[in-house]
């Protein structure tokens, strides 16, 4: 065993090694097994439930990829990705591609068929509106179908392009009908024209409301319509009364032409025509007039008489005369002061001042009255009915004029707000006209009351939509308040979903519109109070992050620029920000002010960090050029010519100091590192390889003069033994001379040896003989010690003798706390012993200096 472990034999050739046998043979068979699976890879094409088997039973990668390319149903792709996941990274990445690709097929698939329904489910609503059908065309858009459904979708676009033309064509033609109805009261037709034109516009209109897209019609055509059509209407029936005035006047007029002139009177006539119903100012109205004036100038003239009753007699005939009670002074003089100003009333035109102080005459009581003072009472109440009936006149003809402007004000389109100030102004003027004109004829009246009605319609639904509207503002105020009151209830700490809450409530109160103003400061007042008990804990945790937030900044600021982990450090305080931010974000105008300081602190180290890299790689540079110096010093070193110690010396300072230099100059550009290393590592070789030829040449020339003084040696000390060294000493010394001198060590014990041979040239050489001779037998067992340390062979004829030396040798190097010698100490040792040494012995010996010799320093 010990023959196995420490036989180094030089001469025999040596066996092959088993371990690369066993490996060769073993590569092999791996080939033939890969062969073999990959065979079988490629033989499992068409059946994916057998290619799933050998991919998880497989042992080589190609094999498995090759399988792998054969399996396409989900279920097996999955099963495939969850064994490889870990194990086989292309086979995973292959199964997970595949798998990807069939569920975004199938997602395609499913949002195509989910847009086809929505087709359908429009198709279906009676509500179509042009916003649907162009939402469900951008999400086909991205949609990839497969033919079959893309046939069925466009199937159904085409069905809803059909009813959104016929919604557009009813729609225009439902306009057009409007603005012909509202055209009616303006064309100049006849009463029987128009009537005919009503009756095809209702015929149409009753045809547009059973059509199938009539409920995609606005709003407010059909209420326009209807409007349209009642203007239509009233002056279809204003036609209907003008012709009926005109006929009746023209009746009176035929009737009086047809009388004697001579029977007819006057006043009369006057009185009659005044009575008839009043035409507006016409052509025809003029022309009725003119023969009007006609009879009434073929009418005989009144006959003037000199007790004709004066005007303002007629207008306040007197009373028949009665006693009157007696009255005092004060209530005399307070009748005449009312009648004065009543006098002054009536020159001022102010018929309403006048009125109550007729009415305060008629009720106050007076004393007896002069016929000067009844003349005068009698003369203002004539003139105060003269003027009653000049403003009655005239308060009709205003009146007529409301009533005009009124029946006018639907095709004016006003809005809302203007439409009810003029009717409410045209109302206001009706009340006015009242008390200055007294009252209005009640025909005249319902006419006016009809036309404000009728214009006032559209305001008073306008305004009721909008009460309405109130009320329902003020019922989702009251929830938002409710719901507001529940979050804050609930006390979460959930203050992202707390934070985006309040932002939410805050924003739908702002868009709730308009509410009641006797509503309105109680609902503020309660939903600021839930609000506020909302956001109180928000607003405490957002004090919280904004004190991380600041806490971020100051350990931002405190980041040294220099220091190689300040990234890390600067990229984990980055991530800690959005962590905070996505947590709880605070509010918008602080989260940005807090961000810029943080990113501007953050700039600032990595502006820094920049100045700093390019600082450090101009220094780099610096130490570049200087690596690339002591590059080319050593390229062009010169040894001088000398001695071998002397230019060994030489070398070996020039590399020391040259790599002292190297390690002094610090970082080179990472680009330029791993060349500059190359050519200072050639340059060193370069130079080294000189040392390495000189040491060479020295350790030659050392084994040589060794051997020659080992030689000289025992030739000597074989001549001593054999009694034929002579009596000349000189000759030997002379001899040892001529010979180059060794290193110290090896020298001062051949010298040794050498003077003791040397001394017993004298009288002492059979005792130095004798000593040589049993010296002998160490000399061999150091040389076989020494060959066996050195793992020179032996020889055939010391094989015993070799391993039972080895086992003395193993049992020395397991004693603990002896340090063992070298081979080169061991040789200083062998050369020192003074021993007769045969051919056999010598020639080993030289083995060993040739072996070891060469190598000493």
């Amino acid at each position: 065993m010990f023959e196995f472990l420490f036989k180094r034999s030089a001469s025999k050739p040596s066996a092959p090694d088993p371990v690369v046998a066993e490996q060769a043979a073993a590569s092999a068979q791996s080939a033939s097994r890969r062969a073999e699976q990959v065979a079988r890879a490629h033989a499992v094409a068409g059946d994916e439930a057998a290619a799933v088997e050998f991919i998880v039973s497989s042992e080589f990668a190609d094999a498995r990829l090759i399988a792998a390319e054969h399996v396409h149903a989900l279920p097996l792709l999955e099963k495939v990705h969850q064994a490889m996941r870990n194990t086989d990274r292309r086979v995973a990445k292959l199964m997970q591609g595949r798998i990807d690709l069939i569920r975004h097929q199938a997602a395609e698939t499913q949002r195509a068929q989910a847009s086809i329904d929505t087709a359908q489910r429009l198709l279906n609503d009676d509500k179509l509106s042009p916003n649907q059908v162009a939402e469900l065309d951008r999400q086909w858009q991205v949609i990839k179908a497969t033919p079959e459904l893309a046939a069925a979708f466009t199937a159904a676009r085409a069905a809803l392009a059909a009813r959104l033309e016929a919604q557009v064509v009813l729609q225009r033609a439902v306009i057009d009908a409007v603005a012909a109805a509202r055209a009616l009261a303006s064309n100049g037709q006849s009463a029987g024209e128009l009537a005919q034109t009503l009756a095809r516009l209702d015929a149409e209109h009753a045809q547009h409301a059973q059509s199938p897209e009539r409920a995609s019609l606005p709003k407010h055509l059909e209420s326009d319509f209807i409007q349209a059509r009642e203007q239509a209407q009233s002056a279809l029936q204003a036609l209907q009364q003008h012709q009926a005035v005109f006929d009746a006047r023209q009746a009176a007029l035929a009737e009086w032409q047809a009388q004697d002139a001579a029977t007819l009177d006057a006043e009369t006539l006057k009185r009659a025509w005044q009575s008839l119903p009043r035409l507006p100012e016409s052509p025809l109205s003029d022309s009725l007039q003119q023969q009007f004036a006609v009879v009434l100038a073929s009418a005989p003239a009144p006959v003037a008489t000199a007790a004709a009753t004066p005007v303002h007699a007629e207008a306040a005939p007197r009373k028949p005369r009665q006693e009157l009670a007696p009255v005092s002074k004060e209530a005399t003089e307070q009748f005449f002061k009312v009648l004065d100003a009543m006098e002054v009333a009536l020159q001022d035109g102010l018929l309403h001042v006048a009125s109550e102080h007729d009415k305060t005459l008629r009720d106050s009581k007076h004393g007896r009255l002069t016929p000067a003072q009844a003349d005068r009472l009698a003369h203002v109440r004539g003139e105060f009915k003269r003027l009653a009936d000049w403003a009655r006149w005239g308060g009709n003809v205003s009146r007529e004029e409301l009533v005009k402007a009124g029946e006018e004000l639907p095709a004016q389109e006003l809005p809302m707000a203007e439409l009810a100030k003029k009717v409410g102004s045209l109302r206001e003027r009706w009340k006015s006209l009242d008390t200055l004109s007294g009252p209005a004829p009640k025909s005249l009246w319902e006419r006016f009351d009809a036309a404000c009605s009728l214009a006032y319609a559209p305001a008073a639904q306008h305004f009721k939509q909008l009460a309405e509207e109130r009320h329902g503002n003020a019922a989702k105020a009251q929830e938002l308040i409710a719901e507001t009151a529940a979050l804050a209830a609930e006390e979460s700490t959930d203050w992202k979903h707390v934070a985006s809450a309040s932002q939410r409530l805050r924003q739908a109160w702002t868009r709730l519109g308009t509410i009641d103003r006797k509503e309105k400061k109680r609902l503020d007042t309660e939903f600021g109070a839930a609000l506020d008990a909302l956001s109180k804990p928000l607003d405490t945790q957002r004090q919280i992050e904004t004190a991380r937030r600041e806490q971020l900044i100051v350990e931002v600021g405190l980041l040294k620029p220099s220091e190689r982990n300040t990234v890390d450090m600067l990229k984990a305080l980055q991530d800690k920000w959005q962590e905070l931010a996505k947590a709880l974000p605070l509010e918008r105008r602080a989260e940005q002010a807090l961000w810029q300081r943080f990113r501007a602190a953050c700039d600032d180290i990595f502006a820094k960090r920049k100045e700093t890299a390019h600082a450090a790689d101009h220094e780099r540079r610096d130490h570049l050029h200087a690596r690339v110096a002591l590059c080319a010093a050593l390229e062009t070193a010169v040894v001088p010519e000398g001695d071998d110690k002397a230019r060994t010396a030489f070398i070996h300072h020039l590399l020391r100091d040259t790599r002292a230099a190297w390690n002094a100059t610090g970082p080179v550009p990472r680009a330029s590192e791993a060349k500059i290393e190359q050519r200072y590592q050639e340059a060193v070789a370069g130079v080294q390889a000189q040392a390495d030829a000189i040491a060479e040449r020295a350790g030659a020339a050392q084994a040589n003069a060794l051997r020659d003084k080992l030689r000289l040696t025992q030739a000597l000390e074989t001549a001593l033994v054999e009694g034929d060294a002579g009596a000349d000493a000189a000759a030997w010394v002379q001899r040892w001379s001529a010979l180059p001198p060794l290193d110290t060590q090896y020298e001062r014990s051949l010298q040794q040896r050498f003077a003791a041979a040397q001394a017993a040239l004298g009288e002492g050489s059979a005792a130095y003989v004798q000593q040589l001779q049993a010296n002998q037998e160490r000399l061999r067992d150091e040389v076989l010690r020494l060959e066996i340390v050195a793992g020179v062979d032996s020889g055939a004829e010391f094989a015993r003798d070799r391993l039972k030396m080895q086992v003395e040798v193993l049992q020395s190097s397991l004693k603990s706390g002896q340090k063992p010698l070298t081979q080169v100490s061991q040789l200083m040792q062998l050369c020192a012993i003074a021993a007769t040494t045969d051919a056999r012995t010598a020639s080993r010996i030289e083995t060993l200096l040739r072996r070891i010799g060469g190598h000493a320093k």
